[in-house]
């Protein structure tokens, strides 16, 4: 990659050893000295953008910022809010606040969970807009027992032939094929124009249409294009959701919520298979209501939305400051939290903006993949979201009622068999909750994917033993089951979450829509191609493919994928500013050996060198501080 040439004294200069004065539009110098660069951080620093600038020229700096932003009388609290940014581990030292402000700073760490209402409806209708995206995975997984039977394309028995198998695959591909064509790239302009909450309501509405234009179709192609529809929204939502959930929480437990994307994908998921068994026994129309069952959980979502507040940083965005400052209100627990996000955000978004500057959409999409910082951020992404299909999950998600009925279950058990995969993919989700800010995204990872690789390799031998032998099927769901149980709190929560926190606010639309494409595009291929790889390698060779991909993938996150644990949006400028080469190179010649050393030779003395430095306070630090003091 272009980034990733060795580094140079003059990288070294430019990035570091000689640093250079920074100064705002209207000429006046800020008073700070910007020393990383925040396009080849080669020394891995992580930097507050507030540290080092004086009293005064922080309180004269706020003031002009007041002024330009009609804000002034907000003026003495944003000063307040401002020192806090500037160093927070060291808001107990700051004079001005009074004991109830430093009581709300400390119970943000002590008590990080306790957050205002607004904050958690707000979790909640994003949650609901996840139960609508694994309902609608899972109405086609009951209905894939029927409708090709009802169109004339059966794809098992006597009559099944390889035209067939093609069809039901496309079929079951249109949500993600119009996902990944349509719904995703239409993010970036419906955000724009009318914001997280309206690009919400908006896929909303083709989630909630869509399902019964698929409950009344008369054949095949007709099925497809109502599918396609429903792709639409479920694209737009997918690459929305997870931004407005990631832009309105506060840093410590951004992983926490935002993952409640995935938790509540596996709830749907879940319900989904509970509808697929309620309306079982009806008689023909049963595929039907299967498909038209998921209009249930877009209701509320279409109702809901406009009770939330829209995200601060898209205020923010379009200039709005003083809406942005109610938003925040609304989402934080008192207005010195508020104006201390308001003025970190701004100060942090003026920095991206003196490197990648004004651009359109098409521009945005370009620089993806030139500018060194956001390119980084689109490799990460690509590779978590590939990653999510290279596991195999949705092999079972879209066909486990066909898998189970290739083990030898009837309709009634292999929908019985489903019923259990979708419940403990929504239980074992739970824990991420709280791992994915303790031991972080990147951890859960490495940790999962070996796991995930096994037990689908053990899955698939398990097809081996005879259909007679009561261990068969048996021992099918249970290495199935296990699979799920390592997916939940690991590749399951992670993708959505990391791909919404990694891109800057400039490019957080576009890079989000390029992150779900790859994952939607990805799971086309894999609905379209599974019948037929089903057919020609049957169980036991599908099963062994997928969990050779598991390690592939594995791989893959090892080099590539940095660690975005409890930093705020904007301290993760830094974190890929960092070369693709160091952060690889780091992970193969000293995180790997430390490793092997400290847990294949159990040597407790083996030290790991942290690839990160921290260049001043961030918001991580506040942690230890207030933890430190308790």
């Amino acid at each position: 990659m272009a980034d990733d040439k060795p580094v140079t004294v003059e990288d070294r200069k430019a990035s570091d050893e000689y640093p250079s004065k920074e100064y705002d539009g209207a000429g006046a110098e800020r008073g700070r000295q910007q020393s990383v660069n925040l396009n080849r951080n080669i020394t891995a620093r992580i930097q507050n953008p507030l540290a080092g600038i004086p009293r005064e020229t922080l309180f004269r700096n706020v003031d002009e910022f007041a002024a330009e932003k009609g804000m002034t009388d907000l003026a003495p609290l944003l000063k307040k809010g401002a020192l806090v940014a500037q160093d927070p581990p060291a808001f107990e030292q700051v004079e001005e606040l009074d004991e109830e402000e430093r009581d709300a700073l400390r119970n943000e760490v002590l008590h990080k969970w306790r957050q205002p209402g607004a904050l958690y409806f707000t979790v909640i209708l994003c949650s609901i807009g996840a139960a609508v995206q694994g309902w609608d995975q899972t109405g086609s997984n009951g209905a894939n027992l029927s409708w090709p039977l009802d169109f004339g394309v059966p794809d098992s028995g006597d009559e099944a032939t390889d035209y067939n198998t093609w069809i039901v695959g496309i079929v079951n591909a249109g949500p993600y094929i119009g996902s990944a064509a349509i719904g995703c790239w239409c993010s970036d302009p419906l955000n724009f124009y009318i914001g997280r909450r309206g690009t919400i309501f908006f896929s909303a509405v083709f989630c909630f249409l869509s399902v019964f234009g698929s409950a009344t179709a008369q054949n095949w192609w007709e099925l497809f294009i109502t599918r396609i529809l429903l792709g639409v929204g479920m694209g737009s939502k997918a690459s929305t959701v997870p931004i407005y959930a990631a832009e309105n929480t506060p840093a410590a437990i951004r992983g926490g919520l935002v993952m409640s994307w995935q938790m509540w994908t596996a709830f749907g998921i879940f319900l989904g298979f509970c509808a697929n068994l309620a309306v079982y026994d009806v008689g023909p129309i049963a595929w039907r209501l299967q498909l038209g069952s998921a209009f249930i959980p877009a209701l509320p979502l279409l109702i809901g939305v406009y009770f939330c507040p829209e995200s601060p940083r898209w205020y923010i965005k379009k200039g709005r400051y003083q809406n942005a400052f109610r938003s925040l209100c609304r989402l934080r627990n008192t207005p010195l939290q508020a104006a201390r996000d308001l003025y970190y955000i701004h100060a942090q978004i003026t920095e991206e903006a003196d490197i990648i500057g004004k651009s359109n959409y098409v521009t945005r999409f370009i620089e993806l993949f030139t500018i060194p910082r956001v390119r980084r951020a689109t490799l990460a992404s690509f590779v978590v979201m590939l990653a999510q299909q290279m596991c195999g999950i949705n092999i079972i998600a879209f066909y486990s009622s066909t898998v189970f009925k290739e083990a030898g279950a009837g309709n009634l058990q292999a929908l019985l068999a489903s019923f259990g995969f979708g419940l403990v993919n929504f239980i074992f989700a739970w824990p991420a909750v709280w791992t994915i800010d303790t031991f972080g995204r990147r951890a859960l990872l490495l940790f999962t994917f070996p796991q995930m690789a096994w037990t689908l390799l053990a899955a698939g031998l398990c097809f081996i033993i005879p259909e007679e032998n009561r261990a068969h099927l048996g021992m099918i769901a249970f290495f199935i089951f296990l699979f799920a149980a390592f997916y939940s709190p690991g590749e399951g929560p992670v993708p959505f979450t990391y791909s919404a926190e990694v891109f800057p606010l400039s490019h957080r639309e576009v890079g989000m829509s390029w992150a779900v494409a790859t994952c939607l595009f990805w799971a086309a291929v894999l609905s379209i191609t599974f019948p037929r790889l089903l057919r020609a390698f049957h169980p036991v060779g599908a099963f062994c493919f997928y969990a050779g991909l598991n390690v592939t993938a594995l791989v893959l996150i090892f080099f590539f994928v940095p660690e975005t644990k409890q930093r705020t949006l904007e301290e993760l400028d830094y974190v890929f500013a960092v070369p693709t080469r160091t952060h690889a190179s780091y992970m193969l010649f000293k995180a790997l050996p430390w490793w092997f050393n400290r847990w294949v030779l159990f040597r407790k003395g083996a030290r790991l060198e942290p690839l990160y430095t921290f260049d001043g306070a961030t918001a991580a630090d506040q942690v230890n501080a207030v933890k430190g003091g308790h």
